[in-house]
């Protein structure tokens, strides 16, 4: 089933039951409170659904997850929330209780999930990467904006402090124009094992099918999907390049104000169809902007080697790179290090760190004192959503632009099945020219 049918049967299916609902952001939510449906509450899920609740006008409503050992966690911390194992029944019994729907599961079933909870009307915040395919990507961004919802995807470092000044800093001319981004994790996400053989018993506070959701048929494997290694996974997840790359290419992305690439190579193993690569170095070209050289590239190192070390990438007194962030390079050579996370850019020039005035790139003092407290700077991106479902904020990564950075991601992932090859793409049109790479852009829906 192709996910357009899917997306036709299930709206079929709730509407048979429920009338479509008014979009209800803003002021048309009860008494200023937002109430909220989380999908997916283990691990990265539970912490989105803690954040979300500090905000003082959010009644968490309702709690879906395939796991019963996660929900259960979950509803002793808010037990007068309804609980759900499948977010086709959430929707289809309850979508007149819900004001907006936080999305938290494997990379997958943020589409399915997310999509589901746009056609009933419900504003989304769903963690990153927005989706696991391109078309999912184009098709969100499409249906937030016909319907006008208030969306946000969960990159929690786009609303920090450092990143926000490093935006200052490159659109303010800090280095000049960029003429080039090298961005990297020392993460693995990849995978260069055997495909393991056999199953082994579900475990009985999972439920398998629920988990697969859209995804292709497959057999439970202990220690290979959940609850942790799914990203490793072509079928579930993105790699390292949809997790931490998502962070890391963020501020960067934003502040050079980049659109889709025109070009990518992938230089990796052979893809073996089940698992991504462990070393990816992917290089991208796109359009030049008002803030980069007109030759533009960038390139991206992920893996536990970190990237390879180049004049570009050497720091003064012979500090060490850290083990994740991002280098924009200045067409005179200076040059701006954006560690990953919880430092202050650092300008060199002329082979040493130079001081900067913040006041004159923050002439406004828009961005207040810095912050070295995660605790206190992690709310703000799930604050700034529900500020904006109650109309006194703007989302700052909605679908409309977390869609792109998506795309752009998953083009770098694509790549990766055709190590070497540079990749040239249409973007207005969403397609490969080396067609025999545009099935990757799409993937079908399993009826489950």
């Amino acid at each position: 089933m192709n996910k357009r049918e899917f997306l036709k049967k299930t709206s079929l299916a709730i509407g048979a039951t429920i009338l479509p609902l008014p979009n209800l952001s803003c002021e048309s939510s009860t008494e200023g409170i937002i109430r909220t449906a989380h999908i997916g509450v283990g691990n990265m899920g539970l912490e989105d659904l803690k954040a979300i609740a500090s905000h003082p006008n959010v009644i968490v409503t309702a709690l879906c997850d395939v796991d019963e050992n996660n929900l259960k966690a979950a509803h002793e911390l808010f037990p007068d929330a309804e609980i759900f194992q499948d977010y086709r029944v959430l929707f289809n019994s309850f979508s007149d209780q819900i004001d907006a729907v936080v999305v938290s599961t494997p990379d997958h079933t943020h589409a399915p999930a997310s999509l589901m909870a746009m056609e009933n009307n419900k504003n989304v915040y769903c963690q990153k990467p927005l989706t696991h395919y391109v078309s999912e990507s184009r098709e969100m961004r499409r249906v937030a904006n016909e319907k006008g919802l208030v969306t946000q995807m969960g990159i929690q470092v786009h609303s920090f402090y450092d990143y926000k000044l490093a935006t200052y800093l490159i659109r303010g001319g800090i280095i000049g124009k960029v003429s080039k981004v090298i961005a990297w994790s020392n993460k693995n996400w990849g995978y260069d094992g055997e495909v393991p053989q056999g199953a082994d018993a579900v475990p009985a506070h999972l439920d398998w099918n629920l988990w697969l959701g859209t995804s292709a048929e497959r057999e439970y494997k202990e220690g290979y999907y959940h609850p942790g290694n799914w990203r490793k996974l072509m079928d579930y997840g993105c790699a390292t390049l949809g997790d931490m790359g998502v962070h890391i290419f963020d501020t960067p992305y934003n502040a050079l104000e980049l659109d889709v690439p025109n070009t990518i190579t992938n230089d990796c193993r052979p893809s073996n169809g089940y698992a991504y690569p462990e070393r990816n170095i992917v290089r991208y070209t796109f359009d030049g902007t008002a803030y980069t050289t007109d030759a533009f590239e960038w390139l991206w190192y992920d893996g536990v080697e970190g990237p390879e070390l180049s004049e570009e990438l050497i720091l003064p007194n012979e500090d060490e790179l850290p083990g994740q962030g991002a280098m924009f390079i200045g067409e005179d050579g200076r040059r701006l290090l954006l560690p990953h996370f919880m430092e202050l850019p650092r300008l060199i020039e002329n082979g040493a760190y130079s001081d900067y005035d913040i006041a004159e790139y923050d002439k406004e003092n828009a961005l207040g004192e810095p912050v070295r407290d995660y605790a206190g700077e992690s709310p703000k991106h799930y604050h700034e959503f529900i500020d904006t479902c109650l109309g006194t904020s703007t989302c700052s990564a909605p679908f409309e632009y977390a869609s792109r950075l998506t795309e752009t991601i998953l083009l770098g992932v694509i790549a990766g099945r055709f190590p070497g090859q540079t990749l040239n793409y249409d973007k207005k049109n969403s397609a490969f020219v080396e067609e025999e790479a545009n099935q990757y852009l799409t993937g079908d829906y399993r009826s489950f």
